[in-house]
């Protein structure tokens, strides 16, 4: 049986967490914020790096509260549907089993107050040892029940030659809204001993987002050591460019902030409105596929000298009437890539637009909003297609992973890691 890992089954992840006491991409603390994680020296890279190899990732997050905390960080091997795997730490981590963050800075030429942490991963005395998927644990006081934060990064053996090109979805009727990821695999170098096609996990991205990820446990043809995937549930609604704010600069505004008041307290920070665009004509324009970066161009430095400021978002549905039967959410990095309380667009009947406020510190942010089903909220079903419109020539990365479980192994080992943009092809 084929299981696709979609919105629909969030819930069902995160009610598997909850009892392991880790949430994959989660801030237990509120004082935390602007947390990024990515290879050392590259702000827009997904936190990746080859088993056994000299890559780094470079960490870095605030703390509003503004004092100095025994932060420590650890690593969790997690399975290729990210439930943690039943190894233990001295099984996947050569050395010691925590690090303590010891790089830290207090906050100038800002109103806001914080504390920024920085840390380089792994440590060289703190490794993981196996390839797979890894929830990086921040927590306090050397106690992992004292929690932070969790952030995902990969641990990569790439052992398996991917052929992976998006084509036209076979359903016409989703020929002009979707695009579709055929993905070949060869595992004749793999050294791996497959006892059946369902050994091989595939997982595919778009844009780096795991809520809408898939997962597929088999292959449509399985022909010796070659394996092919080519099932309509790789099919991914394509979306549109993403929207941008650029507030590298609190002083001076930039050409999609409508007004900045700076008073004695806080900083507030104005959104131009934003209005459906499912039907407008389909631009393109480079973006960064719906994350955010830390850059300040008011001072030096962008992790310690930038404010923050609470940013003000309008949309202006059609008619000025409110989506029947569904919520808005503010959806991209900035979000966490979810739909909460602190994501969802609050409509006012008596401007007729929805408002939302975010907390944000300098940098140029994308996002973009989703509606859902309010009926079917459980079901984590996010939808472009009232707000943004699906176009298929938009321009979206996919990545493509490769999991393998031995007979009688106890976690699913990355072997395979390919990368291909829908205009430009394999990267």
């Amino acid at each position: 049986m084929k299981k696709i890992i979609t919105f629909s089954s969030v819930l069902t992840l995160l009610t598997v967490f909850t009892a392991h006491s880790q949430l994959p991409d989660h801030i237990y603390r509120p004082s935390i914020q602007t947390i990024k994680l990515y290879k050392l020296g590259d702000i827009y890279s997904y936190p990746t790096m080859a088993l056994n190899g000299a890559d780094l990732l470079e960490l870095h997050f605030d703390d509003l509260d503004a004092d100095v905390k025994n932060c420590y960080f650890t690593y969790q091997l997690c399975n290729a549907d990210w439930t943690p795997s039943s190894l233990q730490a001295y099984d996947y981590i050569r050395g010691f089993h925590s690090t303590r963050i010891t790089s830290y800075r207090y906050s100038s030429m800002a109103f806001t107050k914080y504390t920024h942490y920085t840390a380089t991963i792994p440590d060289r005395n703190s490794v993981p040892t196996k390839s797979g998927n890894y929830l990086l644990k921040v927590f306090l006081n050397n106690d992992t029940s004292e929690l932070l934060f969790t952030r995902r990064f990969l641990v990569i053996d790439n052992r398996v030659a991917i052929a992976a090109q998006l084509m036209r979805p076979s359903n016409v009727q989703l020929s002009r809204s979707d695009q579709h990821v055929r993905i070949g695999l060869n595992t004749t170098n793999a050294q791996i001993n497959t006892l059946s096609p369902q050994d091989l996990k595939l997982v595919v991205l778009q844009n780096n987002i795991w809520p809408s990820a898939v997962l597929i446990d088999r292959p449509s043809i399985y022909r010796g050591n070659y394996y092919e995937y080519n099932d309509d549930a790789l099919d991914f609604p394509a979306g549109k460019e993403w929207r941008w704010v650029d507030l590298r600069s609190l002083k001076l505004m930039s050409d999609r902030v409508q007004k900045i008041v700076d008073t004695a307290k806080r900083v507030e920070v104005y959104v131009k409105p934003d209005a459906e665009r499912k039907q407008q004509i389909y631009v393109y324009y480079r973006d960064l596929n719906g994350i955010y970066t830390v850059e300040n161009s008011d001072g030096d430095n962008p992790f310690w000298q930038s404010d923050y400021g609470h940013v003000h978002f309008t949309y202006v549905p059609p008619g000025n009437q409110a989506y029947a039967g569904r919520d808005l959410y503010l959806f991209g990095e900035l979000t966490n890539f979810a739909a909460d309380d602190a994501s969802r667009m609050v409509f006012n009947p008596e401007r007729g637009v929805y408002e939302g406020t975010l907390f944000l510190k300098q940098g140029y942010y994308n996002y973009t909003y989703v509606s859902l089903d309010a009926r079917e909220k459980a079901r984590y079903r996010f939808s472009f297609a009232d707000t943004e419109g699906n176009f298929d020539i938009t321009e979206n990365n996919y990545t493509v992973l490769v999991y393998y479980k031995s007979f009688g192994g106890r976690s699913d080992e990355l072997i395979g890691y390919a990368l291909v943009n829908s205009i430009i092809g394999p990267r």
